[in-house]
């Protein structure tokens, strides 16, 4: 499946160069491995997309909802990490 999502220009060109090869996003959508991510860039100061687009295909998902590792507590002092590992 093609999954279209906006992208703001920062992140946007992160993940065009390769920098950044992870994307954190709100699981009110389903993606699963083998889907492709078309981002197109959107410029949140003019609300229009600039028509620059990249497509990724999807490697992995992790839904954190399901990710009971750590206390309410822990994660109100200290929040997540994303690590990308090479």
């Amino acid at each position: 499946m093609r999954i279209e999502k906006k992208s703001w220009p920062e992140t946007f060109e992160k993940i065009m160069s390769g920098e950044k090869t992870f994307d954190l996003r709100l699981a009110d959508w389903e993606c699963k491995p083998g889907d492709v991510l078309v981002l197109k860039e959107w410029d949140p100061k003019t609300k229009k997309y600039t028509g620059r687009v990249v497509e990724k295909a999807v490697s992995y998902v992790l839904k954190t909802k399901e990710f009971k590792c750590f206390t309410k507590k822990e994660v109100d002092q200290f929040g997540y990490q994303v690590i990308t590992l090479k």
